[in-house]
């Protein structure tokens, strides 16, 4: 009986404090501050939420998302020279070089048109932006 006692006494000593604060966050979380509307302001928290650690992201990822990024502003050949560079400086990425060029294909051809996208094909990565060009430009 005495350990049962305990060992519920521990559980909610531990667990207490988590459902005051998450109970609290969405209190304060839902009043309307400064006049804006609690439907476009609302903040929500989950006990689920609250033990996941954030996922470190994965530098070809990382990589490919910058350089689709950058490719949104940039010409598609400056695009192509960071993406040699980034792999000539950091090897461990050559692996994950066709798949990025693929994308940056892909891509070019959605801002560009295919016309104009295949005007940008050089062997990048084996070809590999060549490829995405191809690939879209059969696809759409």
């Amino acid at each position: 009986m005495t350990h049962t006692a305990r060992r519920i006494g521990r559980t909610l000593a531990l667990v207490l404090p988590v459902v005051l604060v998450l109970s609290g966050t969405l209190a304060v979380a839902s009043v309307p501050w400064a006049g804006q509307s609690t439907e476009s302001q609302m903040l929500t928290a989950s006990s689920q939420d609250v033990s996941v650690r954030a996922k470190s992201r994965a530098p070809q990822d990382v990589l490919r998302d910058r350089l689709l990024a950058e490719l949104q502003e940039e010409d598609p050949d400056v695009v192509l020279t960071h993406l040699q560079r980034e792999v000539e400086a950091r090897p461990s990425l050559a692996g994950h070089c066709m798949q990025i060029a693929r994308a940056l294909g892909r891509a070019t051809v959605e801002r560009l048109g295919p016309a104009r996208a295949q005007e940008f094909s050089r062997p990048v990565c084996d070809t590999s932006f060549a490829s995405g060009v191809a690939q879209q430009t059969q696809g759409s």
